[in-house]
């Protein structure tokens, strides 16, 4: 009687810890799982910050490159100015002799 006891004890013991290792398990992964989830949220979040700044700087770098904005700087820094029509000179290519 006493090995039949002790049999079922060692079984349900058994049991017992293998149910336990698995939950274990389990817990561990979901935990790995929510701390990837974090991990790609961050990623998402550096990369919607990115974009917003790639927007930004090509909006100014479109302000900058502008006429309205060209032209005075040129006229301040360079002393240059727009030429009127009479300043205009052509320049047609010339024919090339064989």
């Amino acid at each position: 009687m006493k090995s039949e006891t002790l049999g079922r004890s060692v079984f349900a013991f058994a049991v017992v810890f293998v149910f336990g290792a698995l939950s274990m398990g389990v817990t561990w992964r979901q935990s790995r799982a929510f701390e990837t989830g974090k991990a790609l949220d961050s990623l998402r979040q550096e990369v919607s910050v990115a974009e917003a700044e790639r927007v930004r700087l090509e909006q100014l770098i479109q302000v900058l490159e502008s006429r309205q904005r060209v032209v005075p700087e040129a006229r301040d820094r360079l002393g240059m100015h727009t030429p009127s029509g009479n300043e205009l000179v052509l320049l047609l290519p010339q024919e090339r002799a064989p």
